[in-house]
């Protein structure tokens, strides 16, 4: 016990002698320390509760700041992720903070030369296909007229294979040019006008009735008024290429159905769009590898003439119409066999 002790004069006490000194009183004031202690922690306490309050309050008005300053970042992270591979137009750059101005215009200043380097090939690669159309034809036409002209065996089948090789080229070279033509990222949406899917669909498959008769495959086709929104060239493309495909793998003595109609949903009440299928009886495809055809040069039977951008020219086509492709087992044929191409395209 710490004592405290003051000392003060006897007032009121009995008269000391004179000559004598007054005598000290002493008056004691304690505190325990057990008390002291118990100050001393409170003050601590609040001490560490505010201190708590004001490390929270720091940190939550820390976590709104970055969180709020790196939204526009986040937005412009979000937005680049959604676009696809071939998308590249510029980053809009209203509502971008003054701080991001910089590194959206460094963005948008790569976006344009890509394009343009894609621009660049695509055009070249058109180029070149169109040049190679006519001395190709001529080439072929000489050899047409040299296989009437020498009936030697020896000759005749010389220019038999120097014809397979040129027809090859041809249908490559049409292919090249198709795909340059059905870019998604460079299609021009002015070009699309109203067409009857089914008239164009019947003059097609005129030209394809030599080819089909040669496997003795039974072409035969299904047509309902079908108008879409689309470019005439292109849709030609993807129809030659989808029963093009179709007679190519199916065996001789199949069948090959192409079929034209108004779009159905599930439940059989029509969705106004327009949907085209190709059926044909040959091996099919597995459903692990229906995503696969799609790809440019991916082929599933080497055996089979082809140079595997058909389909890829098909899905371009489709995606540069807003249209979407799906393949599925043929309704007639044996499990696992046959192959249903579908491309349904939105209402006209």
């Amino acid at each position: 016990v710490r004592i405290a002790a003051l000392r003060v004069s006897a007032g009121g006490a009995a008269a000391a002698p004179a000559t004598a000194a007054p005598a000290p009183a002493y008056v004691g004031v304690a505190r325990t320390l057990r008390q002291r202690t118990q100050v001393r922690q409170a003050i601590f306490r609040a001490l560490v509760l505010l201190d708590s309050l004001f490390t929270l309050a720091c940190v939550g008005l820390i976590w709104f700041s970055v969180t709020n300053g790196l939204r526009p970042l986040e937005r412009m992270r979000a937005g680049l992720n959604a676009r696809k591979g071939d998308q590249l137009s510029p980053i809009v750059q209203e509502g971008v903070p003054y701080e991001l101005a910089p590194v959206v215009h460094a963005f948008n200043g790569l976006l344009a030369r890509v394009s343009e380097g894609a621009q660049a090939q695509q055009e070249f690669l058109a180029n070149v296909a169109h040049q190679l159309r006519t001395p190709l034809a001529g080439l072929q036409t000489q050899l047409e007229w040299l296989g009437h002209r020498h009936a030697e065996a020896e000759t005749a089948h010389s220019i038999r294979l120097m014809l397979s090789s040129t027809e090859r080229m041809i249908r490559q070279t049409n292919q090249l040019l198709a795909l340059a033509r059905a870019e998604p990222s460079h299609f021009e949406k002015t070009r699309l006008e109203p067409l009857a899917l089914d008239a164009l669909v019947a003059e097609t498959v005129q030209h394809f009735v030599e080819q089909a008769a040669r496997k003795s495959i039974d072409l035969g086709f299904e047509l309902q008024p079908a108008p879409v929104l689309g470019d005439r060239f292109l849709l030609r493309d993807l129809v030659d290429n989808l029963i093009d495909n179709a007679i190519r793998y199916t065996p001789e003595h199949g069948t090959v159905t192409v079929r034209c109609m108004p779009g159905e949903a599930g439940g059989g009440a029509l969705t106004g769009g327009t949907v085209l299928e190709v059926e044909d009886s040959g091996p099919g495809i597995a459903p692990a590898l229906r995503e696969a055809v799609f790809k440019r040069y991916v082929r599933l039977d080497d055996k089979v003439a082809g140079s595997g951008l058909g389909l890829a020219i098909v899905r371009d086509i489709a995606a540069a119409h807003g249209a979407r492709i799906a393949i599925a087992s043929a309704t007639g044929g044996q499990a696992g066999q046959g192959a249903l191409f579908s491309v349904r395209f939105p209402a006209a």
